[in-house]
């Protein structure tokens, strides 16, 4: 009987209108302080810099394999994070396609408290903020399926992942058990991650993550200067959205032929931002997508300067359910899908051995006047290069751009985002 191996991860992005980040915030749902993992001290800042790189560049190697026709939304971090949990167990050729996928360069003693110290560093080191970012794991296995006690040890001191027993055989009962755990991290915002068949008798162990976060932008938008406004799907077709609208100082930079712009929103209280990449052209998304990688991306973000905008962006929410298998099998990580063939006796020697099923990704953003996720992609003109000085750069997502949420300490990407038609929720 094949023994199956699942890994399911849940992001929710919120942004709560009304939220002042000199309140002290209240979250729905269950969501405790977060829990410093036991090895975040032991990582070397040179070793925190290389697995944000490597991060970056598996999002960005991620993104080019997806399907980029309609809205895209997805937590790079998150599936970093869980794969790298992943990779703790894997051996072999299992755990050297894994490397080269996701791009890790560090040893595993090196690589996971890396992963420790950056997780920690980005929910705030515990410190109390008005601005919030929550990441749990936790790992599912059943009741009678014994793990080795260095995988369970190494997952739990570097990620905070616990083993919970639960029983496949009544796949059902497991899907709601990680479900209602899933909507309690995420606030109700993802409530059915796991759907009826994603979980069999079977299945001997699911890893999850899930990630919520909730801000309020530092240049908060007025709700007055919102109104409808045409958003150029395509050069030929236009939606009417609520666009919002502001004239603030944001870090902002062009390139030398203003093909594109690129402009940062921080988040109060917080070292997080959304950085929106806007095309010149109302098609030129695809060209700037062929552009990017990380090298490119650490670039043009050390060359933004703080400059006067007048910025459009659109009001949207947003909901991305991502099969991931198929794409990281493109990838390169193949061994690691095949029964008979994965190797993942550093989790545990019970046989028949197994093997990675299916990896499901879902996410949810709203982007408002109050806080969190604006655009970034399709960029409306740059006005020209002789305007006045005193005059504020044009900076209008009313076209499809690219965005990222990202921290600004580390530089890893946890979000990033491709708006195609705000319409298109």
């Amino acid at each position: 009987m094949e023994r199956l191996l699942l890994l399911a991860l849940a992001l929710s992005l919120l942004t709560l209108g009304g939220l002042s980040c000199a309140d002290k915030p209240t979250f729905p749902g269950t969501l405790p302080p977060p829990v410093k993992p036991v090895n975040a001290d032991q990582a070397t800042p040179e070793d925190k810099a290389a697995v944000s790189h490597d991060s970056n560049q598996f999002a960005l190697d991620l993104y080019g394999k997806l399907d980029k026709k309609d809205n895209l939304f997805f937590s790079p971090a998150s599936i970093s994070t869980a794969l790298a949990m992943t990779y703790a167990g894997a051996r072999g050729q299992t755990a050297e396609q894994m490397a080269k996928v996701l791009h890790f360069q560090l040893e595993a003693k090196r690589l996971h408290p890396a992963f420790a110290a950056l997780l920690w560093e980005m929910q705030g080191e515990g410190k109390e903020h008005g601005c919030r970012l929550h990441i749990a794991n936790a790992l599912w296995g059943h009741k009678d399926t014994h793990f080795l006690p260095e995988f369970l040890q190494q997952t739990k001191d570097n990620y905070g992942a616990s083993l919970q027993k639960v029983d496949f055989a009544k796949p059902d009962e497991a899907r709601r058990d990680i479900n209602t755990w899933v909507a309690q991290q995420t606030a109700d915002k993802i409530k059915d991650l796991l759907h009826p068949g994603d979980v069999s008798p079977e299945t001997r162990l699911v890893l999850t993550n899930a990630i919520y976060f909730k801000g309020e932008w530092v240049h908060v938008f007025k709700a007055e200067a919102t109104h409808e406004q045409p958003f150029h799907i395509t050069p030929t077709k236009d939606v009417s959205v609520p666009m919002m609208h502001q004239t603030s100082m944001f870090r902002y930079f062009t390139d030398d032929k203003k093909s594109f712009q690129i402009l940062e929103m921080p988040y109060k209280d917080s070292e997080l931002s959304m950085v929106v990449l806007l095309p010149a052209q109302v098609d030129g998304l695809a060209q700037l997508e062929k552009n990017l990688d990380a090298e490119s991306l650490t670039k043009w973000l050390q060359k933004m300067e703080s400059k006067k905008v007048a910025l459009t962006l659109p009001k949207f929410t947003m909901r991305c359910r991502l099969p991931l298998a198929d794409k990281l099998q493109v990838m390169g990580m193949t061994t690691a899908f095949r029964a008979g063939e994965a190797d993942f006796t550093g989790m545990t020697h019970d046989t028949p051995p197994l093997y990675l099923s299916t990896v499901i990704h879902e996410a949810w953003v709203d982007v408002n006047e109050k806080g969190t996720e604006a655009a970034a992609a399709t960029a409306v003109g740059v006005r020209a290069a002789a305007a006045p000085v005193a005059q504020p750069i044009i900076f209008q997502a009313d076209h499809p751009f690219l965005f990222l949420i990202r921290d600004r300490r580390s530089g890893s990407i946890l979000f990033l985002g491709r708006m195609s038609n705000p319409k298109g929720g």
